[in-house]
């Protein structure tokens, strides 16, 4: 008998995969829900390392055929108010605009909550990607609510944009206006003749400032001043309005205009970025802020701390776990790829890498006891040993080195030979094993690799955290094993959850379909 083929294996019985992966590896396919919700959470619709953007949208119409129109709703709503995605949200419902009127109502509001999220929506509907190019009475109904329901000031902060721009939205919807500064605005966006005494006063004040620069800044969009000629005077105004976005966005802008040499304005600056509740208002994403650390090396140094604080603050909700904990990170070639995917012309700087550091680096801070193994092909035992007492940004930037192969069983496996003991093992990866694909498994090498930790481990728990779009993983789910997708810190909040006992098969799905529309 072949020894190779027939060895016994340790642990509990691994089903058979069911599926390959994008490398053509062994692996198990997700659930529709799960899949749908997997693409809602980590898909930006842009070319990725695995999948071109119309892979991405076929995939999601397809799915959105396998399911339910509750659990599309409850999708758009987790994708858009707990991942803080803007491209599948929008789609999602205006998939539910043409199927699922009743369910759309309820969705519209909570998904669209800014100008981005209209215009993602309303450029969506005239793509026909949905089956439809109009716009149905019940779409109409709810753009003019939300033209409704946003003060004038609001309106002049969402006129910033294109395809389709403001005056696009307001032809192809037709908000009635309710009062005569509204009527005067709609005009003023369609570049027609309109009463400037009738404008909001903060139109009114854009057009005289834009004849007088010396006079107050009005408290209009960045993008509507950076084409006026200004003085650092000026740029120093426009830094102290800033809102916490724009300053994390700006600050090379407020650098290069000299506002950084007033002490003043970088105390100020430094001030805002690490304020908890502008923080938590400006619904960052962590990587955002290693964006902002990272090209702000040459920035006063008070500014430099303030932005590694805002980092701790907006990793403050990462669970303290009881028990050993592992985090395995992906350091392997794809994982080199953008994180949101490759866009013409703004293709983001930050890797799948640089998040499952931060997230690793993040995991690290609250548990120190916590050993984190990078893996690409095999482990890297270079990057083995990290200082907990370092800061999240410093831990990151050590393990963001991407290259070789993937080989996601090799963290388990170092462990088994080592006879480990743990709680909870954490993998952050884009799950695309193919280097132990040839290990002659019923299932994937890491789920045998799994079965033997937990034959030892008998409590211990499995999270795969997966920052990209596909529709396999290498770790069937169970009530052990929680397969979540996503990039912002709410992925943090499932594995507390999780690693706290609430434990179910599909816990994830659960998650979502637990929100109340």
């Amino acid at each position: 008998m072949n020894k190779k083929l027939f060895k016994s294996t340790v642990g509990k019985h691994v089903p058979a995969t069911n599926t390959v992966n994008s490398e053509g590896a062994p692996a198990y396919g997700f659930s529709p829900k799960h899949n749908l919700a997997q693409f809602a959470a980590t898909g930006c619709l842009n070319h990725t390392f695995y999948a071109t953007d119309i892979d991405q949208l076929t995939t999601v119409l397809g799915l959105c055929k396998k399911v339910d129109s509750e659990f599309i709703a409850k999708v758009a709503v987790y994708a858009r108010t707990k991942n803080f995605m803007k491209d599948m949200p929008a789609l999602l419902t205006a998939i539910l605009a043409a199927e699922h009127p009743e369910l759309f109502k309820k969705v519209f509001p909570k998904v669209v909550d800014n100008g981005k999220m209209l215009r993602n929506f309303m450029q969506t509907i005239r793509s026909g990607v949905v089956g439809r190019k109009s716009f149905g009475s019940s779409s109409k109904k709810q753009i003019r609510k939300w033209f409704d329901r946003n003060t004038d000031e609001n309106l002049v902060w969402a006129s910033v944009g294109n395809d389709p721009s403001m005056a696009d939205m307001i032809k192809m919807s037709h908000p009635k206006p309710s009062t005569k500064s509204r009527e005067a605005l709609y005009g003023y966006f369609l570049g027609k003749e309109v009463n400037v005494e009738a404008l909001p006063e903060l139109v009114r004040a854009y057009e005289v400032f834009k004849k007088d620069t010396t006079l107050p800044v009005p408290n209009v969009p960045f993008q509507m001043l950076t084409s006026l000629n200004l003085n650092t005077d000026t740029w120093t105004e426009i830094a102290k309005n800033a809102p916490w976005h724009m300053t994390r966005m700006n600050l090379n802008t407020f650098k290069r205009h000299g506002v950084l040499e007033n002490p003043d304005m970088v105390k100020m600056i430094a001030s805002r970025l690490k304020n908890p509740e502008l923080i938590a208002k400006a619904k960052v994403f962590p990587y955002q802020l290693m964006t902002a650390y990272k090209f702000a090396q040459d920035m006063p140094f008070e500014i430099t701390e303030a932005l590694q604080d805002a980092m701790e603050i907006a990793i403050n909700n990462v669970p303290a776990i009881e028990g050993k904990v592992y985090v395995c990170l992906d350091v392997s070639g794809s994982m080199s790829a953008p994180v949101t995917g490759y866009r013409a012309g703004s293709t983001s700087e930050v890797q799948c890498v640089d998040v499952a550091a931060l997230v690793a680096a993040a995991v690290l801070r609250k548990n120190p006891r916590a050993e984190v193994i990078p893996f690409n092909q095999e482990v890297v035992t270079s990057l083995l040993h990290l200082n907990t007492r370092d800061s999240v940004m410093t831990n990151a930037q050590k393990l963001a080195s991407a290259g070789g192969g993937t080989n996601i069983s090799a963290p388990i496996k170092m462990l088994n030979d080592k006879n480990a003991k743990g709680d909870l093992v954490i993998f952050i990866s884009d799950n695309e094993s193919w280097v132990d694909a040839d290990i002659p498994y019923r299932g994937t090498a890491m789920m045998e690799e799994w079965s033997e930790f937990q034959s030892r481990n008998p409590q211990a728990k499995l999270v795969c955290i997966d920052l990209t779009p596909n529709s396999s993983t290498q770790a069937l789910d169970r009530n052990d094993i929680l397969n979540v997708g996503g990039f912002s810190d709410e992925v943090f909040n499932v594995l507390a959850a999780f690693s706290a006992g609430n434990s179910a098969s599909e816990h994830w799905v659960k998650e979502i379909e637990s929100i109340d529309l």
